[in-house]
């Protein structure tokens, strides 16, 4: 809080509003109260001027290339740290003791199966069903299994339902995988990490023994905290909204899901991925870079340059590494796609188009990359994304719910339709 105030004059008239500072980052002018003292609403399409909440989980700084995690910097989280510690930090505010981490991988493991009625909830879908399709209705269904945590009111039942979105979120994904390419389910083990478990869930069948890769469970692993929380984009908007409703949590994230499906937000991974393919091969890529610099082609290259981030992701430098460290791992050399990308990324940091621009290779950049020499088809990506942005969700959520200032969403409008009108019977039409 800070004793700094705004002055704003309407139609005449100064009105005086509180200027609120958080511990780092821009203040805020509160306007709660402009409409009743002005009868007037802002006009801010997409937000991107307004705090829409107040929040202690994930801080960004878009000019300086800042993403902090209860204050921890993304790339300390990432090199020396694993998801659920990161899930841990994002839903209790500080890094787990060794006891407390050991207590909440266990809790977390032993939470990874699904009730076993799902399994046939699954062949409701057409067998060529989107996996994003079968997340959102998937994941709304959860509260009719587990109803006995959908109570809001109750603290223990809202830490139950967060527990059980983060364990059980890799089983359904690797279902929703499973279930897309006619493979039979594989259920979770016990006695491996939760990227292990979700890579063998995803790869494994009944007739072989699957080892799993470490250097490809530690990308994995990478990836989903990479990719943990985001402060209020479209999708954690959307969560918190559905849940300002009173709204169960499943309900909430499947809201949230079925945001993140958008090509704009959680799609675009893959839409980078189709980019890359569109080009085809390294000695076209001139030709896209000069289609991308005019101004009259419509055409765009995907993976570069972020809307909150005017310097290099920091995500992305992470990123770049882990992409490097799987393409080494499993000697992929002559994936025409992959040879596209390198070229392209080697393009983009030197060209001085691109560093004017700003648009630096971002974080769905290399995920695609990566994820495809995984072997995860690109209908996947989004679905991976969500199973690694539920952790952040359900935070987001649970600080929502337990802010005794929280209020039901409601935005306002610029109404631009016809003013009233006398409604005139059918045969005078």
């Amino acid at each position: 809080m800070t004793d700094k105030s705004a002055t704003l004059n309407v139609e005449g008239t100064d009105h005086s509003f509180e200027v609120r500072s958080g511990s780092v980052g821009p203040d805020v002018v509160d306007i709660s109260r402009l409409y009743a003292e002005t009868g007037k609403f802002t006009y801010d399409p997409g937000f991107t001027s307004t705090a829409s909440c107040e929040s202690k989980i994930t801080f960004i700084d878009g000019d300086e290339g800042v993403l902090l995690h209860r204050g921890y910097p993304i790339d300390q989280l990432a090199e020396h740290g694993d998801f659920l510690e990161t899930c841990y930090l994002l839903l209790y505010g500080d890094l787990p003791t060794k006891v407390q981490k050991e207590d909440f991988d266990f809790r977390v493991t032993h939470h990874t199966m699904v009730h076993e009625q799902m399994n046939r909830f699954f062949t409701g879908f057409r067998r060529d069903a989107h996996p994003m399709a079968i997340m959102c209705g998937v994941v709304g269904a959860l509260s009719a299994f587990y109803h006995d945590s959908t109570d809001i009111s109750d603290e223990h039942q809202r830490m139950v339902a967060s527990l059980r979105m983060i364990a059980k979120m890799p089983t359904i994904a690797a279902m929703a995988y499973k279930y897309s390419i006619g493979q039979p389910f594989v259920y979770p083990k016990n006695d491996l990490d939760y990227a292990s478990n979700f890579l063998r869930m995803c790869f494994a069948v009944p007739c072989e023994e699957y080892q799993v890769n470490p250097v490809l469970a530690r990308a994995m692993d990478r990836i989903f905290i990479l990719h943990a929380d985001h402060e209020q984009n479209a999708s954690t908007s959307t969560v918190r909204l559905a849940g300002s409703s009173g709204a169960n949590p499943f309900a909430c994230i499947a809201a949230g899901i079925a945001c993140l499906w958008g090509p704009a937000h959680g799609g675009a991974n893959e839409a980078a991925l189709n980019m890359l393919a569109e080009i085809g091969s390294a000695d076209r890529i001139p030709e896209f870079v000069a289609r991308a610099k005019d101004k009259d082609d419509p055409f765009r290259l995907m993976g570069f340059g972020h809307r909150v981030y005017k310097n290099y992701d920091p995500r992305a430098k992470i990123m770049q590494k882990t992409t490097h460290e799987v393409l080494g791992e499993l000697g992929i050399k002559d994936d025409p796609m992959l040879e596209v990308a390198m070229e392209l990324e080697q393009m983009a940091l030197t060209d001085e188009y691109f560093i004017e621009k700003k648009l630096y290779p971002n974080i769905d950049f290399y995920s695609g990359i990566t994820l495809k020499a995984l072997g995860f088809p690109t209908n996947m990506f989004t679905v991976l994304f969500a199973l690694a942005r539920t952790v952040g969700w359900i935070a987001q959520w649970k600080e929502m719910i337990e802010d005794p200032g929280q209020k039901i969403g409601r935005p306002r409008q610029l109404y631009t339709g016809e003013v009233q009108r006398d409604y005139v019977p059918l045969s005078k039409r």
